[in-house]
C-alpha cells in the first residue's frame, strides 16, 4: 500500500476528510449542548442573570430579533446588543479549525499534512477574520482560505504602516562556522534550538507573506586542523608545546627565517573573508542571515578583525542568567568577574542594536529571542521610539524570590520592558515575570501585561511547537528504518525506555537513573525485561562545564555502574549510557523503537524531544512520561506527568506505562498527536505575530518613554565643550521622605555634584521648589553651583553670593488669604502643616492619614481655585502630598528658557570675538557649521509636574522657531530659523513612577539612577570617590558597561 495514499493534496481534501457519509461536515458542538459548569463565566446564567443595577437585567441590553435597521444597501441587519459576542475583537482571528487533526479514522499522514496546512493558513485566517467577507479576497463557500498577502495583513491595522519585513534577533546564527582563509566558509547546521530555526525557515519561505531576515552572532568560529597521512612529521614544531620545559624549537635550516607561528591571542579574519561570509549568509536560500561580529574596538580594523576569547560574549548570559532562570544560584564572589561579564553582555546587546538599526526601516517588525538579548528591546526603543518590538523567552522565568537574587535584576527587567509584547512558554513563567516587575520595579501589572514608561507592555503565553511535517519525513527514511529494525532485533522481548538529554544539572538525568533504580527495586518482575537507553549530549553551557560542585558527569557514571552492577549480568545491562552526540537517524530510530519516553527535567523551558517522541510513536503508541517542571508539560496535558524528585512516584508511573492497556495507550497517543500536529511551529510563530499586530493596532497612539541611554549620554557629553545641567532636588537628587526637612543629600550626591561642577565647561544648576535657606544649608558650600529657589522666584548664579529676586515687584497680598484657607484645613487634618516661602505657600499632608489627606486636598484646591484663584494672578498646583500656591508667571520652565538663551548669548559673543571655533568646542560649532554658537549638551532632570514646565520649554527651544529669548543675539538666531539647542543634544529626563505620561524624552526610575548618571559623566567611582581614588575599579557595573560601550573595550584603569 502506498504510504502516501492518505496524504491530502489540498485543503479541499482535508475538508472532505471531515465529511460524514451523509455529506454533512463535522461542526463544533453548540453552546446549548454544554453544561453550565463547563461554560465560561460570561455565559453562565447563574452569573449573568443576577442584576448588578436594581431594575436592570440582561434582557435590558439584549436586542429583540424584531429590532432591525436598514443596511446601506437596503438589506436588513440586526443591531448589536450590549452583551453581543463579536467574532473578531482587536483584530484577533479564530484558532485553527477545532479537531482538524483529531478526526475519527484520520490517518497519521493526513494529520501531519492537515496540521502543516493549518499552521500555514493561520495568518491567512487572521486577515479574513479581521476584514470579513468584504475583504479584497472574500472566500467562496466551500473553498479554502485565500492566499495571504501583505495588503491583507496591513488592512487589519492600516495606521501601523507595516512594511512586511521581519527582523529576528537571536544570539547564534543557525550555522556553526568553520573558517579557511581565502575559501568559502563551511556552514554546518547548529545543534540545538531546532524549533526556533524551523520557525525562521517558515518565515523565510514562500508560504509566509513576510520578508524575513535573521540578525545573529557568528558564534565561536572554528578553524580546521590540517589533515596529513599518519606518522607524517610536522613541518615545524614552532606552534607545538615543548615536551621539556627547557627545550624550544630551533629551525633546521638556518638560512631561512622560522615560520610565523599562528596567533596565540586570537583568530585574525581579513576583511575580504568577512565579506565572503556575509555574502554566503545573505544569499542562503533557507534563512537570510546578517552576522554580528563581536570584538573590542581595538581588535576590529578596516582590513579585518581579530577574534579573541570568543566565548566571553556568552558568559554573563550562561553564568548568571541561565543558572538563575533554572533555579540555580551561583556561588558568591568578590564581583570582579561579574563586572567584566556584565560589561561584555551590555556591549554585545548594543552591537546587536547597531546592526539591526543598519537594516531597519520604519514599519518593520523586530522579534528578539531569549535571555542572551534581554537588554536589546530597551536599547532599540531608546534609538527608535516607535519601533514594533516583540520579545520571546525560550527558557523558564523564575519566581521573584529567586530573580531578586540577581545583582543586575533591575537592568534586565528594564531591558525587556522596551518591547511591545513579551511571550513565554507557559503561564507560570509569564506570571512570575509580571510579579517581578511589580515587586522589584514597582510597576503595576496583571495577568495580561505591565504598565511601564507611560505605556503598557503586553504579556502572553505562546507554547512553541515543532515542524511536524519535517520530523515525520526524517523519521521514516530508509536509513532510519534500518536502524529501527536493528534496535528491535537487538532488544527483542525487552521493553525499551528512551531518554535523550543534554548533560547538565537541569535535565534531571541523575533523577531519571535514581528513579529507574527505584523501579527495579519495587518491581523485580521487570528485571532483565526492561532496558533504559540514555543518550546524553555534551552541554553547551560553559558554566556547567566548569562547575566543580556539580560533577554531574561523574554522578551519572556512578549511578550507571551501580545499577548495572546490582541488576545486570554478563549478557545484559539494564542501563545503556551513551555520553555523546548521536546522528539524526540514530536519534529518530531510538524514539521509534522506544516503548516509553522518559523525560525527568527538573527545570526546562522548551523540550522538543517530547514533541518529536509523539510523532515517532504514531504506530506503537508508546506512553510519554513527562516532568511537570518542563515547559511543554502544560501543552501535553495527556502525557503522564511526574515529579522527578519523587523517585517512588516516577517508578510507579513507569510500571503503569508498561502495563497500560493498548486501548488507553492509543487514546493517549491520538490526543497527543492531534496537539503536536496542529500546534506546530508555524502555528506558534503565526500566533505570536498575530498577537503583536493586535497589540500594536490597539495602542498605536501611545508612545512609551524609553529608559535613558547612558552610553548615548556619555558620547554627547564628551563631544561637547559647553554643557548645561538642570536638576530638581526632591525626588530627583534625593528620595521623597515623609518629613521634608529630612531630605538631606548623601555624601555621594555632594561628591558627584562637586566633581561635575568643578569642570569649567559645565554649568550646573539646582532648580527646586525649596526656599533659599534650605538650599544654602545643604548645598551652598559648593560655590560652583547655580541655584533657583521657590520654582524660579529667586536665582543665584555660580560663584555669586547674592540672590536675585525675580518676584520683587509682585503684589503678595494674596498670601494672607491663602494662609487663612490653609490654616482651616490644617486644623481639620491632623499631621498636616504649612510651609511659608517668600513667594509661595505650601500645605503638606504627607504625615496625615493618606485617605483623609487626599480627600481634603481636593476640597482645599477647589476652594482656592474658586476664591483666591479668581481674584489674584496665581495658580494652585498639586504636588506629591502637598498643595502649593504661587504667582502664575513664576515656574521652572521660564528659568530653563532663561538659562539656555543666556548661555547661548554668551557663547555667541565669545565666538564673535574669537572666530574659527564654535561655542561647543568643535571646529565649526556643534557639529553644524550653520549654528556654531550654542550649547553642545543640555541635561534636565525632574520628577513631578512642576518639572514638566522645564521639559516643555526645552522641547520648544529644540525646535526651529522665532520669538525665543530676547536681545539682539536671540533675535538673530530666530531670524535664521535656528533652534537654541539641537534636539539630539538635549536630554530631558523624568524620574519616578513608570505609569506617568510626560513631556520628557527619557525615563529613570529613582534618584539613585540619577546620581549614577551624574557620577558616570563626572568620572566618580561607585564608592563616592573620584577618578583619582578608585576610578574605573570603583565604578558601578552599569556605568562600567556604558563606559565600555562608548570606548568599545573594558578600561583597565
Amino acid at each position: 500500500m502506498d504510504p502516501n495514499a492518505d496524504a491530502p493534496n489540498s485543503v479541499h481534501q482535508v475538508e472532505a476528510a471531515s465529511t460524514s457519509a451523509s455529506g454533512t461536515s463535522e461542526v463544533r458542538p453548540g453552546v446549548v449542548n454544554r453544561t453550565e459548569s463547563s461554560l465560561p463565566p460570561n455565559l453562565r446564567p447563574s452569573v449573568i442573570d443576577v442584576p448588578v443595577t436594581p431594575g436592570i437585567t440582561r434582557e435590558a441590553y439584549e436586542v429583540e430579533l424584531s429590532n432591525k435597521s436598514e443596511g446601506a444597501a437596503g438589506t436588513e441587519r440586526f443591531e448589536e446588543g450590549y452583551f453581543s459576542r463579536h467574532d473578531v475583537e482587536h483584530a484577533l482571528a479564530a484558532s485553527p479549525i477545532p479537531g482538524s487533526t483529531n478526526r475519527e479514522g484520520q490517518s497519521f499522514l493526513n494529520k501531519i499534512a492537515t496540521g502543516a496546512q493549518e499552521g500555514t493558513d493561520y495568518l491567512r485566517r487572521v486577515s479574513v477574520a479581521a476584514m470579513g467577507e468584504s475583504g479584497p479576497n472574500p472566500p467562496s463557500s466551500g473553498s479554502s482560505v485565500p492566499q495571504a498577502s501583505m495588503s491583507d495583513i496591513r488592512a487589519i491595522s492600516p495606521d501601523l504602516a507595516l512594511t512586511g519585513n521581519i527582523i529576528s534577533a537571536t544570539f547564534n546564527i543557525p550555522h556553526s562556522l568553520t573558517y579557511r582563509k581565502g575559501a568559502d566558509w563551511e556552514l554546518n547546521p547548529r545543534r540545538g534550538q531546532s524549533a526556533l530555526f524551523d520557525a525562521f525557515s517558515y518565515l523565510s519561505s514562500d508560504e509566509a507573506p513576510w520578508n524575513h531576515t535573521v540578525v545573529a552572532w557568528t558564534g565561536e568560529i572554528e578553524t580546521p586542523s590540517e589533515l596529513s597521512p599518519p606518522n607524517t612529521p610536522p613541518f615545524t614544531t614552532v606552534h607545538l608545546s615543548s615536551l621539556n620545559a627547557l627545550s624550544k624549537p630551533i629551525p633546521l635550516d638556518p638560512s631561512k627565517a622560522p615560520p610565523t607561528p599562528p596567533a596565540a591571542d586570537g583568530l585574525w579574519i581579513p576583511k575580504e573573508d568577512m565579506q565572503r561570509l556575509e555574502r554566503q549568509l545573505s544569499h542562503n536560500k533557507k534563512i537570510k542571515t546578517i552576522p554580528v561580529w563581536l570584538a573590542d574596538d581595538a581588535d576590529g580594523r578596516e582590513d579585518g578583525i581579530k577574534l579573541k576569547d570568543q566565548a566571553r560574549w556568552r558568559r554573563y548570559a550562561e553564568h548568571d542568567l541561565y543558572t538563575l532562570f533554572h533555579y540555580k544560584l551561583p556561588e558568591p564572589s568578590d564581583g570582579r568577574r561579574e563586572r567584566v561579564h556584565w560589561a561584555d553582555y551590555y556591549r554585545m546587546n548594543q552591537k546587536f542594536a547597531n546592526k539591526i538599526l543598519e537594516v531597519y526601516k520604519p514599519g518593520d517588525v523586530v522579534m528578539v529571542h531569549d535571555y542572551a538579548l534581554m537588554l536589546l528591546p530597551s536599547m532599540l526603543r531608546q534609538r527608535a521610539p516607535h519601533m514594533y518590538i516583540a520579545f520571546y523567552l525560550h527558557s523558564p522565568f523564575p519566581s521573584s524570590e529567586y530573580f531578586r537574587c540577581l545583582p543586575r535584576r533591575k537592568e534586565v527587567l528594564e531591558g525587556v520592558l522596551g518591547a511591545n509584547l513579551i511571550g513565554f512558554q507557559s503561564y507560570s513563567y509569564s506570571r512570575h515575570f509580571a510579579s517581578c516587575c511589580t515587586r522589584i520595579l514597582g510597576f503595576p501589572s496583571d495577568g495580561s501585561g505591565v504598565d511601564a514608561y507611560g505605556s503598557r507592555v503586553e504579556v502572553g503565553v505562546f507554547p512553541i511547537g515543532i515542524d511536524a511535517t519535517k520530523v515525520a519525513r526524517l523519521a521514516w527514511t530508509d536509513s532510519v528504518n534500518e536502524k529501527f529494525a536493528a534496535l528491535k532485533t537487538m532488544y527483542a522481548n525487552k521493553k525499551i525506555i528512551a531518554g535523550r538529554d543534554r548533560l547538565d544539572s537541569v535535565r534531571g538525568v541523575a533523577q531519571k537513573l535514581m528513579a529507574f533504580e527505584r523501579f527495579l527495586q519495587l518491581y523485580p518482575e521487570w528485571r532483565d525485561k526492561v532496558v533504559l537507553i540514555q543518550v546524553t549530549s555534551p552541554t553547551s553551557i560553559e558554566e556547567e562545564k566548569e562547575d566543580p560542585e556539580n560533577k554531574i558527569s561523574s554522578r551519572v557514571n556512578e549511578l550507571v555502574m551501580k545499577i548495572n552492577g546490582a541488576y545486570g549480568s554478563i549478557g545484559f545491562s539494564p542501563v545503556l549510557h551513551f555520553p555523546q552526540y548521536i546522528s539524526q537517524d540514530e536519534y529518530f530510530a531510538l524514539l521509534r523503537a522506544a516503548d516509553i519516553g522518559l523525560i525527568t527535567s527538573v527545570r526546562d523551558g522548551m523540550n522538543t524531544t517530547s514533541l518529536e517522541y509523539v510523532i515517532c510513536q504514531r504506530q506503537s503508541a508508546g506512553p510519554l512520561i513527562l516532568s511537570e517542571f518542563s515547559g511543554t508539560a502544560g501543552s501535553l496535558k495527556d502525557a503522564i506527568h511526574i515529579n522527578p524528585w519523587d523517585l517512588t512516584g516516577v517508578a510507579r508511573q513507569i510500571n503503569n506505562a508498561l502495563t497500560m492497556p493498548q486501548e488507553k495507550r492509543e487514546a493517549m497517543q491520538q490526543s497527543l498527536l492531534a496537539h503536536v500536529t496542529s500546534k506546530n511551529v508555524q502555528y506558534w510563530i503565526a500566533g505570536f505575530l498575530r498577537r503583536l499586530v493586535a497589540v500594536l493596532g490597539s495602542r498605536k497612539n501611545v508612545a512609551a518613554t524609553p529608559l535613558l541611554d547612558r552610553s548615548a549620554l556619555l558620547r554627547k557629553y564628551r563631544a561637547a565643550k559647553k554643557r548645561l545641567f538642570m536638576f530638581d532636588y526632591d525626588g530627583t537628587l534625593t528620595p521623597i521622605v515623609r518629613e521634608p526637612s529630612a531630605a538631606i543629600p548623601s555624601e555621594r550626591v555632594i561628591t558627584s555634584l562637586k566633581a561635575l561642577a568643578a569642570d569649567r565647561d559645565n554649568a550646573v544648576w539646582i532648580i527646586s521648589g525649596r526656599d533659599q535657606d534650605f538650599l544654602m544649608q545643604h548645598l551652598g558650600h559648593i560655590t560652583e553651583l547655580g541655584f533657583s529657589a521657590e520654582h524660579g522666584s529667586f536665582m543665584r548664579h555660580p560663584g555669586a553670593t547674592e540672590w536675585e529676586n525675580l518676584a520683587d515687584k509682585l503684589d503678595m497680598g494674596w498670601q494672607k488669604e491663602v494662609l487663612e484657607v490653609f490654616q482651616k484645613y490644617t486644623d481639620k487634618v491632623p499631621g498636616s502643616f504649612i510651609e511659608q516661602k517668600r513667594c509661595a505657600l505650601t500645605w503638606h499632608y504627607r504625615l496625615a492619614d493618606p485617605e483623609q489627606g487626599v480627600h481634603m486636598s481636593h476640597q482645599c484646591r477647589k476652594e482656592l481655585e474658586t476664591t483666591v484663584g479668581r481674584k489674584w494672578d496665581v495658580e494652585v498646583m498639586t504636588g506629591k502630598a502637598n498643595l502649593e500656591v504661587r504667582p502664575t508667571f513664576i515656574n521652572k520652565g521660564e528659568i530653563a528658557k532663561r538659562l539656555v538663551t543666556t548661555y547661548n548669548a554668551e557663547l555667541r559673543a565669545l565666538a564673535a570675538s574669537s572666530p574659527g571655533e564654535g561655542g561647543d568646542g568643535t571646529k565649526d560649532g556643534n557639529n553644524d557649521s550653520s549654528s556654531p554658537n550654542k550649547l553642545g549638551f543640555v541635561l534636565c532632570m525632574g520628577d513631578d509636574f512642576t518639572d514638566e514646565d522645564m521639559f516643555r520649554a526645552l522641547n520648544g527651544l529644540s525646535q526651529p522657531a522665532a520669538g525665543q529669548g530676547s536681545g539682539p543675539a536671540a533675535a538673530a538666531a530666530a531670524a535664521a530659523g535656528a533652534a537654541e539647542v539641537e534636539a539630539d543634544d538635549c536630554f530631558t529626563v523624568t524620574v519616578g513612577a513608570s505609569t506617568k505620561v510626560t513631556l520628557a524624552r527619557w525615563h529613570l526610575l529613582d534618584p539613585e539612577d540619577v546620581i549614577e548618571c551624574v557620577a558616570l559623566l563626572a568620572g566618580v567611582g561607585g564608592s563616592g570617590t573620584g577618578t583619582t581614588s578608585g576610578g574605573v575599579l570603583s565604578m558601578g557595573e552599569v556605568n562600567l558597561a556604558a563606559l565600555s560601550a562608548v570606548e568599545d573595550h573594558i578600561p583597565a584603569h
